[in-house]
């Protein structure tokens, strides 16, 4: 006969199939849709271990559910992934569990299907801030954004002995406490942010992980909380805005500062941050407060200079990517598109022997204002024609390719030939090629640096400078920085060739002669050694 407590604590939703677990990990009872749900009946899953009809990814997690529960409480519903076969459809289930105080340490679950789960490690911040406004879209509850601090946690010997297996249980302790076992993000370190139902304290959060960890043998890791209410914003680009703010606050100053109450608060803040860095650069592109720099493309027929691509720096930064997006956040690229532009003419008129390539965004490639402006500044300078190229870069995806094709042959009917950028990563694919009239096309370099080992990258290139040359479009490789790399790009048939092997980005261009006797110096090298391996 049942125990009737156990029917008490399954009495808490309604279930596709229900499960009690004992405190060893053993199923003690099961009832309903064992087959359809996990792809076991309900009666062979009694005595079998609850762990072997859980993917191995959900361990930790589940571990962690179980292990969090105090006697009474209640926990979940999580998204777990069944253990399956090789080669049977992945199942997926919702679990919420209870553990009763009469029930003597006996775990009731309930059981429900479920759509597929999002990641079972931590997310990248740009993968948690869209899944977390997806699921503020969709929750029937009120949630907020919670972060956890694990002060002592990287210097715990379990953590220096092993942090993969260290990162994989912290990311099912935090899925536990999140919402649907939604994955967490890292902001910092040991620091971390996860999503979750606003009913409970942040401090019994805090407790329960502190809790886990130690049960799981991380001793001295003690852990702190805090959260946002996830409330008074709606429109999902608002929403993203807001969680950027809160998670960019916790990751630079960590919870020593007070964060917004909810995400409406933490929305005024990002605006008026926003603003303020809005202005900044604006007086930037005005006054024009940025330096051009010049790195050098090479033929590969003949090792002779071809022309420079004209990089923008502003002051101090490593890279200007960052800068680069907030202008296109900010609707301020098509000024600083203009800007670079006004600054790469002028220094063409200054030197007659040189060929520019300035890079234009997506956005500012689809300005009808932008497009008037380059080709007034043209006409005004006959003397340029033929020696200023156009670089289209990916940052920003070209929504209408029709009327970008109609703005690059108006460039193009000016002299000017047209570049697309870092092909095969981003936003450029074959759409831009086959919907694109272009003179160049620039190799993205993630398949250049492997080009030279052969497989996959090899072919790609190589399928890629056929396509192109029966498309009339010229190819150029970037991040070419060994003679092993030129020598590969150069059996593959590609025209031109851009990296370190030919120089890095200077204050000034660098004078033909000079990158032709390196090119000369390092391809007489390269033969050397080709001579010799034979």
């Amino acid at each position: 006969m049942a125990k009737p407590h156990r029917f008490l604590g399954f009495a808490f939703a309604a279930a596709d199939l229900l499960v009690e677990v004992a405190p060893d990990g053993a199923v003690t009872f099961a009832m309903g849709a064992g087959e359809a749900l996990v792809g076991v009946s309900d009666t062979a899953m009694v005595g079998r271990k609850w762990r072997d009809l859980i993917d191995g990814s959900d361990h930790a997690m589940t571990r962690a559910l179980f292990g969090g529960l105090d006697p009474g409480a209640r926990a979940g519903p999580v998204s777990i992934k069944a253990a399956t076969a090789a080669g049977a459809p992945e199942r997926f289930v919702n679990v919420t569990a209870v553990r009763l105080p009469q029930n003597q340490g006996a775990i009731s679950c309930v059981l429900t299907r479920a759509a597929a789960r999002g990641p079972a490690g931590l997310q990248t911040r740009e993968a948690f801030e869209a899944r977390a406004t997806n699921l503020m879209a969709q929750a029937p509850v009120d949630l907020e954004l919670a972060f956890v601090d694990l002060a002592g946690l990287s210097g715990s010997q379990q953590a220096m002995a092993d942090p993969a297996a260290t990162e994989a249980l912290l990311a099912g302790v935090l899925r536990a406490q999140s919402y649907q076992g939604e994955a967490p993000t890292a902001v910092g370190p040991d620091r971390y942010a996860l999503v979750r139902d606003s009913q409970e304290p942040v401090e019994q959060l805090a407790a329960r992980v502190s809790r886990i960890l130690a049960n799981e043998g991380f001793e001295g890791v003690t852990a702190g909380a805090t959260a946002v209410s996830m409330s008074g914003v709606t429109k999902p680009k608002q929403v993203v805005r807001a969680l950027r703010y809160a998670l960019t606050q916790v990751m630079q100053e960590g919870l020593t500062r007070a964060l917004p109450e909810n995400l409406s608060e933490a929305l005024d803040s990002a605006m008026r941050a926003t603003m303020s860095k809005a202005g900044a650069l604006g007086a930037a592109i005005r006054n024009r407060r940025f330096t051009l720099a010049y790195q050098p493309v090479v033929s590969l027929h003949d090792g002779t200079l071809h022309h420079h691509e004209v990089l923008v720096r502003f002051g101090a930064e490593s890279s200007p990517f960052p800068t680069i997006r907030m202008a296109e956040e900010m609707d301020l690229i098509e000024p600083l598109d203009g800007a670079i532009l006004e600054e790469t003419l002028a220094v063409l008129e200054r030197d007659p022997d040189i060929i520019l390539a300035v890079n234009v965004s997506g956005r500012s490639i689809m300005s009808d204002a932008y497009i008037g402006r380059a080709v007034d500044l043209l006409k005004a300078r006959p003397d340029v024609r033929g020696r200023l190229m156009f670089e289209l870069t990916e940052s920003a995806a070209v929504e209408d390719l029709a009327l970008a094709d109609r703005h690059i042959q108006a460039l193009r009917q000016a002299g000017c030939e047209v570049c697309l950028d870092d092909f095969g990563a981003g936003a450029a694919s074959l759409a831009y090629l086959q919907q694109l009239t272009l003179d160049l096309l620039k190799i993205d370099g993630r398949y250049i640096r492997d080009l030279q080992h052969g497989g996959r990258e090899a072919t790609f290139v190589k399928h890629l400078v056929n396509m192109c040359a029966e498309l009339n479009v010229r190819t150029l490789a970037e991040m070419v920085e060994t003679a092993e790399a030129q020598d590969a790009v150069k059996r593959a048939g590609v025209d031109y060739a851009q990296g370190w092997l030919y120089g890095r980005a200077t204050d000034a261009p660098i004078e033909a002669a000079l990158v032709a006797s390196r090119t000369n110096m390092r391809s007489g090298a390269l033969a050397l050694r080709s001579a010799l391996d034979r």
